[in-house]
């Protein structure tokens, strides 16, 4: 019982700051995105291969998405007949690579491994998306209609201070969703902060235990997670003794891929191309897993 407080206390602290870092992100991304307008978007995301694969990161980075959420966008991406390079720099770097995850690594974690985190992740995503290009992997992708929503009408940028109301109700329509898979990772560290005994932890997955990276990864793979709520609990396990870089690779894992996204990606991807993209996230948990921790 004595417990209790201390994990309540690591609950309140780990929520409230996640939620006011994830409206404050995405309330300056939506007006970024805003300002752009998907004109402009859909012309700036062309270009030479290793320009198309900066823009392709670069528009993964802000839109803050899970794995699943860009399936959407990607096929939207293929359809209009952006490069292949680009639209897979897109889909890995969109949901580990956003700006809320970087803020949110550096307030957990640290600056340095937020910086460190991210280089590790942008070097990933060019390395894998220019591999498979070079590989011949564009051959790979179904040619295929995906199904989309009705597309809303496109309303031009109004002035910042008629935008700055839309941007505040676009922020908290985006948390709403959120508000269950973060408490429910903040829980969930908060609980193994408080419950898992921190010698058990280090014997398990403690410093030295190289083998606890790939088995994090391994373990994440199966499950479905914002990074928004592998982050609080990559936290708890890192606070309770586990290898740090088994946090990361536990957290790029989860975050990254996921089978309803794999299920989602085999209407547009080829079982080889399929294949070599999740083995691909497996080795980019694991360079974050062995590489993330050397500014430690």
């Amino acid at each position: 019982m004595n417990q209790v407080p201390e994990v309540v206390k690591t609950f309140a602290m780990i929520a409230g700051e996640l939620t006011v870092l994830f409206i404050a992100v995405t309330f300056l991304v939506t007006l970024l995105m805003r300002r752009i307008g998907p004109d402009k978007l859909a012309q700036w995301l062309g270009g030479s291969h290793f320009k198309g694969m900066t823009k392709g990161a670069a528009f993964g980075a802000l839109t803050p998405f899970c794995s699943c959420s860009t399936i959407p966008v990607l096929a939207g991406i293929l359809r209009a007949g952006v490069p292949f390079s680009t639209a897979v720099a897109f889909l890995i770097a969109s949901p580990i690579m956003d700006p809320f995850v970087f803020v949110a690594v550096g307030a957990l974690f640290g600056w340095g491994m937020a910086t460190s985190f991210t280089a590790v992740a942008a070097v990933g995503t060019f390395l894998i998306a220019h591999g498979m290009h070079r590989a011949g992997f564009a051959n790979q992708v179904k040619r295929v209609r995906v199904q989309g929503g009705k597309e809303e009408e496109y309303v031009p940028w109004r002035g910042l201070r008629a935008e700055l109301p839309g941007a505040w109700r676009a922020a908290i329509d985006e948390l709403k969703p959120m508000v269950k898979p973060m408490l429910i990772g903040v829980t969930v560290g908060a609980l193994i902060y408080g419950a898992v005994p921190t010698d058990l932890m280090a014997a398990v997955a403690g410093d030295g235990k190289w083998y606890a990276i790939p088995i994090a990864a391994l373990i994440a793979i199966p499950l479905y997670m914002r990074a928004e709520t592998a982050l609080p609990i990559g936290f708890a396990l890192m606070e309770r003794g586990m290898n740090l870089g088994a946090v990361f690779a536990f957290v790029i894992a989860a975050a990254a891929i996921s089978p309803p996204e794999i299920t989602l990606l085999t209407k547009l991807f080829k079982p080889k191309l399929l294949s070599t993209f999740v083995l691909s996230i497996f080795g980019l948990a694991m360079a974050g897993g062995f590489l993330v921790p050397l500014v430690a």
